[in-house]
């Protein structure tokens, strides 16, 4: 088990990340919570509002190997996992690993894969594995992956499944920066210019070993109780079809955990779950039948406004 304080070492990749993201500290606030709580990102979003940055800078602040996979119709599952050659003059088989195995994998325009490819990203993101011929091969620890997605309707573009959906803990959006960030943006101060100035402030084993201790920060059984209760009001709601998996309600605890962490804190309180809450169920529910992200933040909003919140 590793020495380092979980809050510290939080609080260090989060000055590292805001030096290249400026002016957006809750979207790395979520991006930390969703890395060390052991889960995945999910970013819906305009191009050019740094969500490939965001990778980047959280794969060099942590002192680890940048994937990246581009994703387009004739994407092939084995471009993401990795493919065996045949070498004749050895005469075997010759593993070559993909672009998954990295500590963060970013998986751009993830919509505009097939619904084949995409699979091939469920066994990386659930068991942090890959199975290629037969013979399983783990992941580098911590495997983080950050996945962009276009709006829905475009020409080639492939909805992603429930299935593939509930992979990732929370979904955020970058949205555009205020104008002071803008400023910092264009003169130099953040964005790429400050991401080739920056420093590891880690190791990948040594946030691996965080993310473990995170898993037994204290949370207050009326804490458990409330988180329950919201996910229990997603299956009522006159406007969801379907609401949240227990699945759901696990990952939102152990994001809310590491969001007490990111916070300075060792024990979750309400407001941690409700920090997370939208942006770990909006696309594990659906509205009319469907997955619409924007429809199902809002339900949620309601939701949070209508369940008590226990003094903790």
């Amino acid at each position: 088990m590793s020495d380092t304080d979980p809050s510290e070492l939080a609080a260090r990749l989060h000055h590292a990340i805001s030096t290249v993201i400026r002016g957006k500290p809750d979207v790395v606030r979520l991006a930390l919570s969703a890395l060390l709580g052991g889960g995945h990102l999910l970013m819906a979003d305009l191009p050019g509002t740094g969500k490939t940055l965001l990778a980047k800078s959280m794969a060099a602040s942590i002192g680890g190997h940048f994937g990246r996979v581009q994703c387009t119709p004739d994407l092939l599952p084995s471009d993401i996992v990795g493919t065996s050659i045949f070498q004749p003059v050895a005469g075997e088989w010759d593993f070559r690993e993909g672009p998954v195995f990295a500590n963060v994998l970013l998986v751009d325009e993830v919509n505009r894969a097939s619904p084949r490819t995409q699979s091939a990203l469920l066994e990386p993101m659930e068991e942090h594995q890959v199975t290629v011929d037969g013979t399983t091969r783990h992941l580098p620890a911590p495997f983080f992956c950050i996945a962009t997605q276009n709006p829905s309707g475009q020409i080639g573009t492939f909805p992603l499944p429930e299935s593939q959906l509930d992979r990732f803990a929370l979904v955020v959006s970058m949205g555009l920066p205020g104008r002071d960030a803008e400023r910092e943006i264009v003169t130099g101060h953040g964005g790429n210019d400050a991401l080739a100035r920056l420093e590891p402030v880690t190791t990948p084993a040594e946030v691996a070993a965080v993310i473990t201790q995170i898993r037994s920060v204290h949370c207050d059984p009326a804490v458990v109780e409330y988180l329950l209760e919201l996910t229990d009001a997603t299956r009522h709601h006159p406007q969801l079809t379907v609401g949240a998996s227990p699945r759901a309600a696990t990952s939102l605890l152990a994001v809310a955990r590491a969001h007490a962490v990111v916070c300075g804190r060792s024990y979750v309180t309400p407001d941690d779950v409700q920090a997370i809450f939208q942006s770990a169920f909006t696309h594990r529910v659906t509205v009319a039948g469907r997955v619409d992200l924007a429809a199902a933040f809002a339900v949620l909003g309601t939701i949070m406004t209508t369940v008590a919140v226990p003094r903790v």
